[in-house]
């Protein structure tokens, strides 16, 4: 059996505790899109950590970590970030990498940055990952895949012949250094070494898995919002954030995928730039991005403050439905016990007329969010873990969560560890 974990809105809703979590059951973690650009933190008896392309379940050792054929592998950041986790006592995890994953290529990484230098007060707010330029070349078909790695003599060929076309944009566009065949090239002979012995046909691995009954763990990264279909485009990610992108990021059947628990905040926080019709400012915000999370919203990768506001329920419903959520992971409620009052976003205003349905991002742009203020419970509800155990208060703000989006809140995270949750049964 499949279970998918994603985001419900733009990112940063607690996914790598809730994949952690789940982890404990699994016995495979796969992670299926996006690079090291969103980072998932964890925190367990390890320690405190931030993963930016290991997927979340690399905790156990019972598990084998994944990284599927739609993800945009950094090999030197993911194997810094493989020796990281070992030398801070996590036991070396099992690893496996698809042969069909592509690699972003040094000069991505330069690519996102010229790019963002260039746009200058018209950029995406990209985190200069090599993201954008990685998807770019993956769907002109001039992208490197693993399994190219192993045949020395036709890549060396297409690294001059993609090297010709990019110095092109180095030159003329940025006026910056040339690119150097050679150099690209030796670079690629060390990601070789480092991941040879990690290489497989993933998606034969995950078929063979799931003749045997093994419990698969699929992990998204950012959330519905972010998706280039689906989400504030432009200001999106370059790959899928949707758990049906998972059948084909980690090649397994779509029918396969029972479960979908999609992970919710329980206010709103983004990284990036965008729409974002819930957005609260100033002292206000000041005050919720210092309490939320576990030490503050700042980013996992880029340590920028996060945007901060009040959970939307126009944007979550529709987060929710375009990820087709069978269960929604609701997080970070314990953060919200120090206000006497809760505003929630119920509708936007686009207009003069008010929707409650998310809109295509012109419309976006001019929406007004429409505010209900609820009671809050002002106390701390960390250590609870029974849903009768809540205020009152607190079980109505989840209720009233729940019946606007439409979906079946059966998870609470109420604190950072792994245990801090709370079981619903709907």
């Amino acid at each position: 059996m499949i279970k998918a974990v994603v985001g419900a809105n733009w990112g940063d809703e607690g996914k790598g505790k809730i994949t952690d979590m789940l982890a404990q059951e699994a016995d495979i973690i796969v992670r299926f899109q996006g690079g090291a650009n969103a980072g998932h933190t964890i925190v367990n008896n390890y320690g405190k950590f931030a993963l930016h392309t290991l997927p979340s379940g690399v905790f156990y050792d019972h598990t084998t970590s994944v990284i599927g054929n739609g993800v945009a592998l950094n090999i030197p950041v993911f194997f810094k970030e493989y020796n990281e986790i070992v030398d801070r006592g996590v036991p070396a995890p099992k690893i496996l990498i698809s042969d069909r994953a592509q690699i972003v290529m040094p000069y991505h990484i330069l690519l996102d940055q010229y790019e963002e230098e260039r746009l200058g007060g018209k950029s995406f707010g990209s985190t200069k990952s090599g993201i954008a330029p990685f998807y770019s070349d993956k769907y002109a078909k001039i992208g490197f895949q693993v399994s190219e790695l192993f045949d020395e003599e036709s890549l060396r060929e297409k690294v001059e012949r993609v090297c010709e076309t990019k110095n092109v944009l180095f030159e003329h566009l940025y006026h910056k250094p040339l690119l150097k065949p050679e150099d690209i090239m030796a670079e690629l002979m060390e990601y070789k070494k480092m991941v040879e012995p990690y290489v497989c046909d993933v998606a034969l691995y995950l078929w063979n898995a799931l003749k045997e009954g093994k419990e698969i763990l699929l992990e998204g990264q950012l959330g519905s919002l972010k998706d280039p279909d689906h989400g504030i485009y432009p200001m999106v990610t370059s790959s899928s954030t949707l758990a049906a992108y998972g059948a084909i990021g980690a090649g397994v059947p779509p029918y396969e995928i029972k479960k979908i628990i999609t992970v919710c905040k329980a206010y709103s926080s983004a990284v990036g730039a965008g729409a974002f019709v819930s957005e609260i400012f100033g002292e206000e915000a000041d005050e919720l991005r210092r309490r939320g999370g576990d030490g503050g919203e700042y980013g996992a990768t880029t340590g920028r403050p996060r945007r901060m506001g009040w959970f939307d329920c126009v944007a979550s419903k529709y987060g929710c439905r375009m990820q087709g959520t069978t269960d929604v992971a609701f997080t970070v409620l314990d953060v919200l016990g120090y206000l006497e009052e809760i505003p929630v976003c119920v509708g936007y205003e686009i207009d003069g007329e008010v929707t409650t349905d998310f809109p295509t991002t012109v419309m976006l742009e001019k929406a007004k969010p429409v505010l209900k203020v609820l009671p809050g419970w002002n106390s701390d509800i960390r250590g609870i873990r029974n849903y009768e155990d809540l205020p009152e208060n607190c079980r109505k703000y989840v209720e009233f969560v729940e019946e606007q989006i439409g979906f079946p809140i059966t998870m609470i995270s109420n604190g950072p560890g792994r245990n801090d949750i709370i079981y619903r049964n709907k």
